[in-house]
């Protein structure tokens, strides 16, 4: 394997931008120059904000939108259908 061709990998900061919630996980993100960051525990990270993330997701806060998708073949066949 090739030495100095990898970037850097360390810990990074994501925050969501509309709820604040922040996770700390391992990324080739950290070699990047950030402009901001953040100490948790202790330990200055830098951050990475994300528009969405599973704090904001519609999917897992329980505000998912289903489609009613019954019906859908008689709205076809009154539009489209044969005539009797």
């Amino acid at each position: 394997m090739k030495h100095d061709i990898h970037p850097p990998y360390g810990p990074v900061a994501f925050r969501d931008r509309s709820t604040g919630w922040v996770t700390i996980t391992r990324s080739t993100l950290a070699g990047r120059e950030h402009h901001q960051v953040v100490e948790i525990d202790g330990t200055t990270l830098p951050v990475v904000d994300v528009d969405i993330s599973s704090d904001s997701h519609p999917f897992w806060t329980g505000t998912a939108r289903t489609l009613d998708s019954e019906g859908r073949v008689e709205k076809f066949q009154r539009r489209y259908g044969r005539t009797s």
